[in-house]
């Protein structure tokens, strides 16, 4: 069919940020070790919601161009 995976680096999807995640969970979650490991991806996925908020849209040409002029330097 395809043959194995690609390896980190060669076009597959980037490894998972495994320091962040433990950052997030056991420093600013403060999560037990146990807590932090039964979480799914998706429940972690939650909990950084409520400290970041909702994913935002990249600013479009028009809202670069408004930030470049309030801040010129």
């Amino acid at each position: 069919m395809g043959g194995p995976p690609p390896l980190p680096g060669e076009g597959g999807p980037p490894p998972f940020p495994w320091e962040a995640a433990m950052a997030l969970g056991f420093g600013r979650l403060r999560l037990s070790s146990r807590a932090f490991w039964a979480l799914t991806p998706r429940e972690l996925a939650a909990a950084l919601r409520a400290f970041a908020g909702p994913a935002r849209a990249p600013l479009d040409q028009a809202g670069l161009t408004a930030l470049m002029s309030r801040f010129p330097d």
